[in-house]
């Protein structure tokens, strides 16, 4: 298995910053403990986008961290990013790949779906990413998925994301269930102490 496949543990995911030089100041400090880094920015403009993710790619190739773009191939392409993370409706999982080559990390959304699940795995996903699993502040109306699905996940052979509304107090038990990755945008950037919520979250793994 691709090492950076091999990571367990926190897969932070950026809020809608438009200020860069915050999204840096904020992001930096975070990167010695987690797993992987997506940049996700639903709020800026195209240039914004691409020059946020230039920068935080830099970083992360300092840090060692792999760095995944949420949604657009072509722009983890520009940024020579690590991958890209594809929802249902943001593009065609064989396309990403033969554009960001048998190396990247190309991961999918499955929701609560595990026959969708299967399907992005036979078209060349390295992982798939279940959720919302408790009640999400950056998704609203999302599909909730079963713990159960993490466990079943098991027979694709690839790294299972969780994802929605998780906390220090419930990711223990997803991991339990399977979880290799708990992915966190507010329970980190929002916490009032985001270093302490992510000592937090990683014990999640050692529970």
């Amino acid at each position: 298995m691709n090492p950076r496949l091999a990571r367990r543990g926190l897969y932070l995911i950026t809020p809608d910053e438009t200020d860069t030089h915050r999204l840096l100041a904020r992001t930096t400090p975070l990167l010695p403990g987690i797993a992987w880094l997506q940049y996700r920015n639903k709020a800026v403009d195209a240039d914004t986008r691409q020059a946020q993710a230039g920068a935080l790619a830099q970083l992360c190739r300092e840090h060692g961290v792999p760095f995944i773009v949420n949604d657009d191939a072509k722009l983890a392409e520009v940024v020579e990013a690590d991958g890209v993370h594809l929802g249902e409706d943001d593009g065609d999982i064989a396309a990403a790949r033969a554009l960001l080559g048998r190396d990247a990390i190309v991961g999918a959304s499955c929701y609560d779906d595990p026959a969708l699940a299967r399907r992005a795995v036979a078209a060349g996903a390295s992982y798939v990413a279940f959720g919302a699993f408790f009640p999400s502040a950056s998704k609203q109306n999302t599909r909730q998925a079963r713990p159960a699905l993490l466990s079943e996940a098991a027979t694709l052979g690839v790294p299972r994301v969780a994802i929605g509304g998780i906390t220090p107090d419930n990711g223990a038990a997803l991991v339990a269930a399977g979880a290799d990755l708990l992915a966190v945008i507010s329970g980190i950037y929002a916490a009032p102490a985001p270093l302490d919520a992510l000592r937090a979250y990683r014990a999640c793994f050692s529970a």
